[in-house]
This record gives structure tokens, sequence and C-alpha cells, in this order.
């Protein structure tokens, strides 16, 4: 890594955050050949609205800006600080898989050049050197609404407005500010920025299903605002990816390797059939999977992923593509790239000494047009001259074993005219495994002969996701728009026979036509019609849920889960048109992290897979959805119970003269009668008479709850003997059977999707109704009593779970509970000298609203000593007092 990438990084946002939050002091000039536009007027006081937003609802944490920026690298530059403002967790470039430690991005970004009269020109999002931004949002709110739009298909509003997956984020920016407080000088062209004049909506799109959950999209949108037309457009997404553990991101990234896969055998078939997948994808990950040499194996063998950049699509089929990648150094001998050596047609070009980095405009267009495809960085070392490729440099060896590396994948050309929009698409994809041996790399590595080292590297994972980013984006086999049009497929025939047609074409005289049929084949959709879906097999829709806390008669927290079903069992799949619905999961939690969360219990329904034999594969096909048991009575007889047919005692149908076994889906927890499972609140209730609540309030109102819900999909489950200090998030998730026909698992809702909190207390409803004491524990609170501990009660030292502080002095809590909404909360010595004041305000019905606490700490911020104390709880409910004790 070159640690001036950092300082210069300092510098930047230091002016940047200056000029951005002196809003009456900066105006962002805009270009003036842009055409009039709704988003920027230049008389006005205009400062970009820059913002980012975090993708964490799968295993690919990302963040994206509105400034043509992905990962947060450069959002500093930007004047943005690096928070998720939703959560307050920090915004993660490319954490994988996420929650982790473990970065794979520094930062990405979307190039444009294109030739504009005489001039070549090129707008960045970022890049890596000179620490040129040239792409801002319009500024904040209304008429320009430069901030970041969140769409979600969870919402049913939000498909209406176009939501295509769990989590959509929607930026809009251009390159035609010119302002030097927002847009700096290219110290390689010696000039101001020169825009383009182009518009870009940026929208990324991220799933947290198990087929979808190591990849975001992104769709650009891209809109010429000038007067001039664009000819030999070129655009591109340059990487630079520093895979690091984020304990150690100055020197992490000093061995990074890159490299282009073209290709891998489709996932989706079996391998015998032959089909293969181009994928296309450059991609970068750590040169050995340790982020120290020093640790001995298998300590630190954790940067063991990849990751990714697929472009699924471009303005047209019949683009060029270059990929490029380059070592970027301050000492112009270590500045390194793969460079073709010139010929007479096709002169080389210098870099002004530099072989890597392609400074100012005309170079960046140059490496975007040249169309160069380089060989992987493990393979620098090697003598590639016989290809065209400039002789290895004297430090060959040490770019092929790995260095802060960056790279650029590009594709043109084409032309743009003034007020035309262009589209492209790209998937940035992760996946694990992409190293599995912890000594492979001191083992298998010679610089000179790397193909060894290179065979086991494993893209099995990475290629399965890449293709499925492709999937996701364009539906294989789906006609979307209706004009008969499916896509490509590919047949593969598992048993072939010969056929004789014998036709006498003249007495005597007899012609034998031989055909080969395939007896047996399957077709795999390769790839879909052309117009873009963004769109895969969901699970169902997640129920409808409250929470119910109190404390039973020992004082111990109890949680009622009340949930109703009725979107969940109800709808069809949007994909596959199936009713898939299978079950449900109830899940408890103390972070909000979805991996820390514990299923309780689980109900599904009871169904069976069918596996049949098939003869002519030799092997046992799943090729149907699951049967129901009554389903399976109807057809076999009353007393048939598949759990008998087992792959070890096989059923024969005489009937389809097919053998069968037989496998629960799921574990067939169907019991709802249990009152300590999932049960039905009103279990004689029939399914309703029609399935529309406006219509069954009018014509059978008995069958909806007193809030309107149908009482046949009314569920619960209670949750007991939970401590009432601890807030706990629950969540209840629907989950499918999957598709065996298409190979997909089953889908299971997000838990983080309908989580709510609460506290196992009585909510203050009923403290306010009923004028409940307050109860304060642990009380005596003892210092020795290890209350951080699971013997200890839990009551104090949470703050470790979700990334606090240890320290003894600040871990300590004394709780509060049977609070109103709104009171304070005062603790006096014997003395009457107040100790400190507690202001308790929260909207009533809120989780936390009938419990605090104190941490022991003094309004003097000194620790609290041994002693007897009162302390007393104001409301308009009235007054209470009690005493405490301390023992340190």
């Amino acid at each position: 890594m070159n640690l001036v990438k950092y300082a210069v990084s300092a510098i930047l946002t230091a002016v940047i955050l200056l000029s951005a939050n002196q809003p009456s002091m900066a105006r962002a000039k805009y270009d003036s050949d842009a055409q009039s536009s709704r988003l920027f007027k230049t008389n006005a006081i205009n400062v970009p609205c820059t913002q980012l937003a975090v993708h964490n609802i799968n295993k690919l944490g990302l963040t994206i800006t509105n400034g043509g920026q992905f990962g947060s690298g450069f959002a500093n530059d930007m004047g943005i600080p690096l928070i998720d403002q939703v959560t307050g967790a920090p915004a993660a470039s490319a954490i994988y898989p996420y929650p982790g430690t473990n970065k794979y991005l520094f930062a990405g970004s979307f190039w444009i050049g294109a030739v504009v009269g005489r001039d070549t020109l090129v707008s960045v999002g970022c890049e890596g050197w000179s620490y040129i931004i040239e792409m801002m949002p319009p500024p904040c709110g209304s008429p320009y609404n430069g901030e970041i739009e969140r769409l979600s298909i969870s919402n049913p509003e939000d498909i209406l407005l176009g939501a295509k997956s769990e989590q959509d984020f929607i930026a809009t920016y251009t390159d035609t500010v010119t302002d030097p407080s927002y847009v700096q000088s290219d110290p390689k062209d010696g000039r101001p920025h020169i825009p383009l004049n182009i518009e870009i909506t940026q929208r990324s799109y991220a799933w947290s299903y198990d087929y979808a959950a190591d990849f975001v999209l992104f769709d650009y949108e891209i809109k010429s605002l000038g007067r001039k037309d664009l000819n030999g457009v070129y655009m591109g997404f340059y990487v630079d990816g520093d895979v690091t553990p984020l304990s150690d991101e100055h020197e992490g990234a000093q061995d990074d390797i890159c490299g282009f896969k073209a290709e891998i055998p489709y996932p989706f078939a079996p391998p015998e059939c032959g089909i293969i997948d181009p994928i296309r994808i450059a991609w970068i990950a750590d040169n050995d999977g340790r982020h120290s040499d020093e640790i001995q194996c298998p300590g630190g063998f954790e940067l063991t992923g990849v990751t990714g950049m697929r472009v699924v699509r471009t303005p047209s089929d019949s683009l060029n593509y270059s990929f490029n990648w380059w070592i970027s150094n301050g000492n112009a001998a270590k500045d390194f790239g793969p460079r073709m050596a010139g010929t007479p047609s096709d002169p080389f070009r210098d870099f002004g000494g530099y072989l890597g980095t392609p400074e100012g405009d005309r170079n960046k267009y140059y490496i975007m047009r040249h169309e160069e495809f380089d060989y992987d960085q493990l393979f620098t070392a090697c003598d590639n001259t016989v290809n065209g490729w400039l002789p290895p440099s004297s430090d060959a060896g040490d770019f092929a074993d790995g260095y802060d590396t960056r790279y650029l994948l590009s594709f043109g050309p084409f032309d743009i005219a003034p007020g035309e929009v262009l589209r492209v698409s790209f998937a940035y994809v992760a996946g694990e495994d992409f190293h599995s041996e912890c000594q492979a790399f001191e083992n298998l590595w010679n610089p000179g002969f790397p193909q060894e080292y290179y065979n086991q590297l494993n893209f099995d994972k990475f290629g399965r996701n890449a293709s499925w980013a492709a999937r996701i984006y364009d539906n294989p086999g789906r006609d979307t728009n209706g004009d008969s049009t499916f896509g490509e497929f590919a047949v593969c025939c598992y048993d072939t026979s010969y056929v004789y047609d014998t036709t006498e074409v003249e007495p005597g005289v007899y012609l034998i036509d031989t055909q080969l049929v395939c007896l047996d084949a399957d077709t795999f959709w390769l790839t879909g019609d052309g117009v873009p879906d963004f769109e895969g097999a969901r699970p169902p829709y997640p129920p409808k849920m409250w929470i119910y806390p109190s404390l039973d008669d020992y004082n111990r927290g109890v949680l009622r889960v009340r949930f109703n079903g009725f979107e969940s069992e109800t709808r069809r799949d949007d994909f596959s048109g199936d009713y898939d619905f299978e079950g449900y999961r109830i899940y408890q939690g103390i972070t909000t992290i979805p991996s820390d969360f514990v299923m309780l219990v689980t109900y599904d329904r009871e169904d069976y897979n069918r596996y049949e034999y098939n003869n002519t594969r030799n092997e046992w096909v799943l090729i149907e959805t699951p049967f129901t048991l009554e389903e399976l009575q109807e057809k076999y007889g009353p007393e048939f119970d598949p759990n008998v047919y087992n792959v070890d005692n096989l059923f024969y149908d005489a009937a389809d003269t097919a053998l069968y076994y037989f496998t629960p889906q799921d574990w067939n927890q169907a019991d709802l009668t249990n009152p300590d499972l999932i049960h039905k609140i009103y279990p004689d209730e029939p399914p309703p008479t029609v399935l529309n609540a406006d219509s069954a309030l009018l014509y059978y109102p008995e069958e909806l709850t007193d809030d309107g819900y149908f009482k046949y999909y009314e569920y619960e489950y209670t949750i007991k003997n939970l401590l009432p200090s601890q807030l706990y998030y629950i969540s209840v998730t629907a989950f499918d059977y999957g598709s065996p026909i298409s190979g997909l698992p089953s889908l299971e809702t997000a838990k983080n999707q309908n989580m709510v909190a609460e506290y196992a207390q009585n909510t203050n409803a009923i403290v306010e109704e009923q004028r409940l004491n307050v109860i304060v524990y642990p009380n005596p609170y003892r210092n020795d009593a290890g209350y951080a501990s699971a013997t200890g009660g839990n009551f104090e030292g949470r703050d470790a779970v979700t990334g606090g502080s240890l320290n003894p002095e600040r871990i300590r809590r004394v709780h509060f509970t049977n609070l109103p909404h709104k009171c304070t909360i005062r603790i006096f010595t014997l003395d009457g000298d107040l100790v400190r004041e507690i202001d308790h305000d929260f909207p009533e019905g809120d989780p936390q609203s009938m419990h605090d606490t104190w941490d022991l700490i003094t309004r003097n911020t000194q620790a609290a000593v041994s002693g007897i104390y009162y302390y007393s709880v104001e409301s308009e409910q009235g007054s209470q007092i009690g005493k405490l004790v301390i023992i340190m």
C-alpha cells in the first residue's frame, strides 16, 4: 500500500469538508454547455448533497455513494462521514462475509470518456492516484432532490414505485460541477475539469436470499445533457481492491493479485454435459489468503475470498472489451502495468515515464479504447514477448506475487447524441474458498512457473455467484415482454439410439435414413430474452407480528409472540407462480446482527419429497414439488406412510412402473395444538369464506379479529424465563420449499425484516394503569458478583456484544423497570446530596419506555462508592421512593 494514498486523502477531506460545511459561501459551478435541467440552476447556491448508503442485507456489505463510487475509500474526499446513517455502523467497504472484519475493496468507480469536437475528455467518479473526483450529486431537498432514495420489495408501497430488490438504492449525479472547491484540477492535464455533460441515474440492488447473497447488482442510466455529440464513447469500471483485515488497512493490501476469468463450466448442469458459461469477470484477491506471513499456518488464514466485477449489460452487443491492471507508485520504476510493445500501426504510448498509472484524460481514454487484455498478475514474471508484450521488468517477481493492485474493465465504442440515454449494468460479486490451503503459496509458488499455483485457486463458488448475478439480471428462459423470445438454451442428452427409416424409392431400391435420437435429455436455459428483470425467486411474505411483554409471578420476563400469516400463506411466489409456503421459524437475538439470532421454534407443513430412480442416468432425481401427506394417501391409500419408504426401503409404484423413496421436507413439525410450540390462537376456526378482509368485514365479520385480521391465520408462541433487563430482538420468518426443478433451496425471509425489539417487562400501559411499583435490580449491587457473566445474570457488560468498551468502570449497570414512559429518576446519598439525575422520556409503547439503567457514574463523572442510597421516580402518576445498596 502506498501510504500517500491516506495522507493525500486526509488533506483533500479537510478541504472539501470546509466548503461543504459552509453552504452560504460555496457555489458549485456547473458547465454552461449543459442543457437546462431540473437538477441544476447555475445561479443558485448549489452545495452537492453528498451521501452514502450501505448494502447490508446479505453477505457482501457494500457502500455506495451518490458520486459514481462504490466502496468507502473516497467517500471522505466527498465530505461524507464513513458512517451508515441508518444503523450507525461503520460504512462497509466490501466486507465479506458480512458482518465481519475482512475488507475486499478500497474503492471503485465509474469512468466514461469520449471525443467532443477536437478534445478528448474523461470523467471519473474517482481515480486512485491523483485523487480526482469529477462526479457530484445535485443539492439536497426540493427541487433538486440529490438525496439517495431507498426502496424495498418488502414494502408493498415501494413495489408500486418500482422496487426490484429487498434493498434498492437510487442515486443521481452528474459530471457538470466545475467549482474547484469540489472538483480539483487534474495535475497531468494542468487544467480545470471539463465535463462531458452527462447525468447518471444509478440503481443498486441487493437480496438476502441464499442464491443472491454474494453480490450487488448495479444499473446505470446515462443521459447526455450537453449540446454536442459524444463520439467514440468508452465506459469503464475502476477497482482498487485493498484486500485486508480491518485491523491492518494501511499495510494489508501490499499483496493483492488480480486477473480475468473468461469462462467456467455451466454450474446448473451436470459436468458431463460440457456446457460452458462465459462469465467474463475481473477479479482481485489476496495472494495467499493470509494477512501476515509472520503468523504460522493455520493462523491468519482468513482472507480466503475473492471479489470481482462482471458486466451484464452494455449499450450494444458488438462492443470491444479491455481489461487492464496496474500498480501505482511515485517511483516510476515501481509504477507498472502490462503493456503491449508498439508497432508501426500502433505506436507505444508513454505515460510520462510510467508503465502503469494512466494519468490525465488522454491517457485514461487511451487505456479504455486500446482493447488490451492484460495477462493475470501471477504471470507477470513470465516472458510474454512472443504474444507482443513488453519483456518482464527487473521487479516482475515482486509484482507477480502480490502488490497494491488496481484494475479497469472497460468497453466501447459508441456515440451518444444530445438528450440520448444509454444503459449499462454490472454485478459486484464475491465468493468464498478461493484459497483453501494455507500453505499452498509457500509450497507451490514459483514466479517463473505460476501455473501450478494458479490451478489450485478455486473459482467454483465465485463463478457460480457470477452466474446467478446474470440470471437475476435477465432470467433465463423467461419472456419478459411477451414477444415469444426466451433466450438461448442447450440440450444435454444422456441416452441416444439410432432410428432407421426405410423408403422404397423405386422397385427393389430402398433408401435407408439413419437418425440419432435422444431418448433422455434435459434442456438448460442459458440466457434470457435480453430484457432486464432484476428479479429472482422470493421467499414468502413475512407474517405480521406483535410482541406482548410481561412479568410472571416470579418477576421473570415473558414475551408472547403473536403473528398473522395471511400474506405468507395465500400469496403465490411471484417468480414461479406456485403456492410454495412451507412454514414459520421464530428467532431471538440480543443484537440486530442476523447471524447472532438463535432459532427457538419452528412449524412446517407435513410434506415429503419423492425421489425417482432414473435408469438411464443411473441416479435418483427430484423433479417434483413436495407432496402433502393427504396427497400421498389419496394416491396410495389411507394407510400409506411415506416415512417407511426411505433410501434403504424403496417403494415400487406399479401404476407408474417407477421406483421411489421419500424424505421429509424440512422437519415436518406440523403440530399446531401444543401450547409449548407455535400454535393456533383459534384452533377451531375454519378457513376464510373469502380472502379479502374488506369483504369479510362486510359479510363475515365473525371470521376476523378485533383488529381486522383473519382468525384462521392467527398464531402465537410464548417465550419464557427471560431477563427483564435484556433488550431482546424477536423475528418471525416464513419459508418456502424451494424449487427442486431449478435446484433452488428453500428460501426464508430475512431475520431482520420484521424484527421487533422488546424488553420482557410489563408494558408502560400496564405500569401506568395499575400504578405498579418500580423495581430496581440487582439490589444490593455487589461489585464481586460477576454480573457480566451468565452465572451473574448478564445484567451488565452487554456493550461488549456490540463492540463497546470493556472498561470495568463503564460496564456496570443498575436497572429500573416498571417505569412510566416519561419520568425523572434521581439517586441521592443518605445526606440528601444528588448523585445522578436520569431523564427518562420515551414514546408510549416504545420497547425501552418501561426500563432504564444507571451506570453507577455520578453526575461528576466519578464512580459511585459503597453505601446506601435513596432513589426517587417522579412522573405524572406520582412519586415513588426506595433504597439502593451498593457494595464495591
